[in-house]
């Protein structure tokens, strides 16, 4: 009964929410991940350990099945998912929405999609943002269904001493004023994980606030303290440190940190230069081979002598004196065309001299008589304007006496 009192915490766990970002992203079925119900600390069956530390592991996990608690591992459905809704919700132009979803589509999509989002700054913001939101829910989501009693340290707006003094006081259950303080806040903030809230987060209402530099700064952890880590069970804890940018490797099995994809990058590169030199040297060999058989062909025909040209024979006088009477027949008569027939000169027909032409008066086919013109009538003159009378003061007429 005492060794059940002395693991039972007095306190919600103190987890970190970054490390358990990379185990559910890492944890696939090469890898195993679990989480301790009694202090919060992951575990990593490394295989690449050796088979005593392999065993001493599996007996440890297998003794005490209802502390750790295996990590669920990410489906294709659930990573294509994610990155499909980044793509409907976060980009905006075109061309890079096609491209990335044709990188979904493609093998290593996780891979392919993280490179291809660190070339593209404005995107790579944006995914920061939207994995670790997306991330943070999951996790959530998955230690409530589990029932952990837990705070994410990264919430905590406590000193790290404060919060160093609540995990050394895990298990006792009387402790100080100021601890005694410092675990009702505890409480308190892990009652906020199982609201609404928690999974569905709201933007603020009101007036925005005013666009003001962000000046980031990397959060305080305290100290990492377990005091009921078992021998077979401390080669196997996993504790990465945080890194600002490396919360979005994590996603890809391949990539642990920023150098990492990197150092991938540059090997792709050697391996397209390589391809490259291999096919500029084929081509300049098949070059070589097509110039160095041309050559042998042009020495071949320039080897082979040519046959001198016969010399003529001597011609005999019989031969000479038929020579002239032979190219007198052979040579080809002057054709004499035929004279051509005398054409009768026409007559020539002289044009007869154009007459004046005489000019025709045209006569009135009716003679109007004159229109006699009416007479006007004498104009009246006009009547002058009236004057109107003056007007007259309407005032009192004097009485006389």
């Amino acid at each position: 009964m005492s060794t059940k009192q002395k693991f039972v915490p007095q306190n919600p766990l103190i987890l970190r929410c970054h490390r358990l970002m990379e185990a559910f992203a890492k944890s696939d079925d090469e890898r195993d991940f679990y989480l301790d119900r009694s202090e919060g600390f992951l575990i990593y069956a490394d295989l690449d350990k050796s088979e005593e530390e392999l065993r001493d592991l599996e007996k440890e996990l297998k003794g005490h099945p209802e502390r750790y608690v295996l990590i669920p591992k990410m489906t294709f459905y659930e990573v294509k998912k994610l990155m499909e809704g980044f793509v409907n919700e976060k980009v905006y132009d075109i061309d890079t929405k096609e491209k990335l979803l044709d990188i979904i589509s493609s093998k290593e999509a996780r891979e392919n999609f993280l490179e291809f989002i660190y070339d593209h700054h404005s995107e790579l913001e944006k995914w920061q943002q939207y994995y670790q939101e997306r991330f943070r829910v999951r996790i959530i989501e998955w230690l409530r269904n589990n029932r952990f009693d837990f705070v994410f340290e990264e919430d905590l707006e406590m000193t790290k001493g404060a919060v160093e003094r609540l995990k050394m006081g895990t298990f006792t259950p009387h402790v100080a004023k100021e601890l005694v303080s410092a675990r009702k806040i505890l409480v308190l903030k892990a009652k906020t994980y199982y609201s609404m809230e928690a999974l569905n987060p709201r933007p603020k209402r009101g007036r925005p606030p005013k666009q003001v530099a962000k000046v980031e700064t990397e959060p305080q952890f305290s100290q990492d303290i377990y005091l009921s880590v078992a021998k077979g069970i401390k080669p196997f804890l996993f504790t990465p440190d945080y890194q600002a940018t490396a919360s979005i490797f994590t996603f890809s099995g391949k990539f642990a940190t920023e150098a990492d994809l990197l150092a991938h990058k540059r090997q792709q590169m050697q391996n397209l230069a390589t391809i490259e030199m291999q096919n500029l040297s084929e081509k300049l060999a098949t070059l070589r081979s097509l110039s160095s058989h041309w050559l042998t062909m042009q020495k071949g025909d320039e080897a082979v002598p040519s046959a001198p040209p016969a010399a003529p024979a001597a011609p005999t006088p019989a031969v000479k004196k038929a020579e002239p009477e032979i190219q007198k027949k052979s040579a080809p008569k002057k054709i004499v065309p035929p004279p051509k027939p005398k054409v009768a000169a026409r007559p020539v027909i002289k044009k007869p001299k154009p007459q004046p032409k005489v000019r025709l008066r045209k006569m009135p086919s009716k003679v109007r008589p004159p229109v006699k013109k009416k007479p006007m009538p004498p104009q009246r003159p006009k009547p002058s304007p009236k004057k109107k009378p003056p007007l007259r003061r309407l005032m009192p007429s004097k009485k006389k006496k």
